[in-house]
């Protein structure tokens, strides 16, 4: 908040509240004054009183663990408030603004908190995610800022709107170090320091803290966007990747090839999925893609196009196996009904909160069982 207050001195920001979308907690069985759950929870429930002052909704509705309930309830509760800035995941702030527009019948959230200039988001790449905001607060005045916050530590924050990257924070009592991403899974991997880093490079990260944890790997991976001052992106996850057949596609790819495909062809991506199909007797492999489009391209097969087009021209080991349809074909891609990822989450039991759809998955454990979903949801939609 103090990086962007210091680049917007005439912001708005004090002059109303603050709409947090964070996690739920429940009290813990062994010992009550103990509390376990989502960390953006835990921070709401322990917040200073005077910052309670400024922030919505109210702890009772904020801390629900019913995700549905809970953003049926923030809507009605917030919709008379001046809400100032957002601050929450990019999927569940789409779910509770549609739901504030099926409320009021409006289709600009400017119409509804007029004095709102800022949304904090994390969580996710949000690439994909970009256009949907832009389409529903259409406004030059809004401000948009990505902040790399984990139950371990918060290690980032973007300091400026004009840059690619956050602001690494060197004085948060954690120690960091950098593994490159080839070295991950060795008995005896190579980790680098800060002076050894380079740009456009994925590193898993590693961290020490003061808080106990000793040579700890995230799970991120990150790339760094500059090194005076030294700023980063999150590429991806280390588990989430597609590498069936050399390609090494990461999630930073994927988010930036859908980012095109949209742009190209109209489509607005409201989640996605992926993971390999593997090669039989009679086909080579392909990846296959189960996308869910809030706004549909004007063709899902020029979409599917513009997608293996600029994975390739984005990544050239996915471009190497896809030359001649030698190692991979074009890619698969299947249309979810709307509302069925949510339908997935929600009968996993992993409705809202941290719990996000797995992006890119190396096996199909994922990917078959919402194929399974998804044929489930349109056969109870249709019947």
């Amino acid at each position: 908040m103090a990086l962007y207050l210091k680049n917007n001195p005439a912001n708005n920001l004090t002059s109303g509240k603050c709409l947090i979308l964070g996690g739920s907690h429940q009290i813990n069985q062994l010992n009550a004054a103990s509390f376990f759950g989502d960390l953006s929870a835990v921070m709401l429930q322990n917040m200073p009183y005077a910052g309670q002052l400024f922030r919505l909704p109210e702890l009772s509705i904020a801390l629900m663990n019913e995700w549905e309930a809970k953003i049926e309830r923030m809507a009605h509760s917030t919709i008379r408030e001046n809400v100032t800035y957002i601050a929450g995941v990019p999927t569940w702030t789409i779910v509770l603004i549609k739901r504030i527009f099926e409320i009021t019948g409006k289709n600009n959230l400017m119409d509804i908190w007029p004095n709102l200039e800022l949304y904090i988001h994390g969580g996710v790449n949000f690439t994909p995610y970009r256009r949907q905001f832009e389409q529903l607060i259409p406004s030059p005045r809004m401000n948009y800022r990505e902040t790399y916050n984990a139950s371990e530590g918060f290690f980032a924050a973007q300091d400026r709107e004009d840059e690619e990257g956050m602001l690494l924070f060197l004085k948060h009592g954690i120690f960091y170090e950098f593994m490159p991403i080839e070295e991950y899974g060795k008995e005896n991997p190579i980790t680098l320091s800060l002076k050894q880093v380079e740009v456009c490079k994925n590193y898993a990260l590693v961290i020490s803290t003061n808080a106990g944890l000793w040579r700890y790997i995230v799970g991120d991976t990150i790339q760094f966007t500059t090194l005076a001052p030294y700023r980063i992106k999150v590429t991806g996850r280390l588990k989430h990747f597609i590498n069936a057949f050399g390609e090494e596609v990461i999630v930073d790819n994927a988010d930036n090839a859908i980012a095109i495909a949209c742009a190209e062809t109209g489509a607005v991506v409201a989640d996605y999925t992926a993971a390999p199909l593997y090669m039989t007797g009679d086909s080579n492999g392909a990846h296959e893609w189960i996308i869910e489009f809030d706004h549909l391209p004007v063709s899902l097969d020029l979409f599917t196009s513009i997608l293996d087009k600029s994975l390739q021209a984005i990544n050239s080991d996915y471009e190497a196996k896809r030359h001649k349809d030698i190692a991979l074909r074009m890619p698969v891609v299947h249309q979810m009904p709307p509302g069925g990822f949510r339908q997935w989450l929600k009968q996993r039991g992993k409705l809202g909160g941290q719990h996000k759809v797995p992006r890119l998955s190396n096996d199909r454990t994922y990917i078959d069982d919402i194929l399974s979903s998804m044929q489930a949801f349109r056969q109870e939609r249709e019947g």
